[in-house]
């Protein structure tokens, strides 16, 4: 059971927006995790081209439709204004205007992570899940810690 928990539970408006990243699979998993595609993405300074200003928060996105592949998938990336140029090399995904689902999870950074189906659950009981996107959001409250060293991680589902 995880130590962390859900500190906060709200809606806000979702502007259309184009992610720009690349996607992965459960076969792009090192050591059943993905942290060594971010460790590339730093390296080979691929947020900058997507975004030069360096003003964007890096988010992880999660993708399972059946429109045309079941295949689970993993993004890494930026959400960027829904005009914006993709960079050669990278992949998109657009999305409308729509709501978000937000959920806090306040913990130590070792135990914020993956708790999608934590949130996806307290969410559902207000709201209906477009559940087929899901992601985290971070923001300085992941980069602040408390006077305990514990960190927010902002996850956040697309709500109809």
């Amino acid at each position: 059971m995880s130590k962390a928990k859900i500190a906060k539970v709200y809606t806000e408006p979702f502007p259309a927006s184009r992610f720009i990243g690349k996607c992965y699979t459960n076969a792009d998993r090192v050591d059943g995790m993905f942290g060594a595609h971010w460790d590339a993405w730093h390296e080979q300074g691929w947020f900058d081209q997507i975004d030069p200003s360096g003003n964007n928060h890096a988010i992880g996105l999660m993708y399972e439709d059946g429109d045309f592949d079941t295949t689970f998938q993993y993004w890494i990336g930026y959400f960027m204004p829904a005009d914006a140029t993709v960079p050669e090399g990278f992949a998109h995904v657009d999305f409308p205007a729509s709501e978000l689902g937000v959920c806090w999870v306040h913990g130590k950074e070792e135990d914020i992570f993956g708790q999608e189906g934590s949130c996806g659950e307290k969410l559902e009981k207000k709201y209906t899940l477009n559940a087929n996107w899901c992601f985290e959001r971070y923001t300085d409250r992941l980069d602040s810690p408390d006077k305990k060293g514990k960190v927010i991680l902002d996850i956040c589902f697309f709500i109809k």
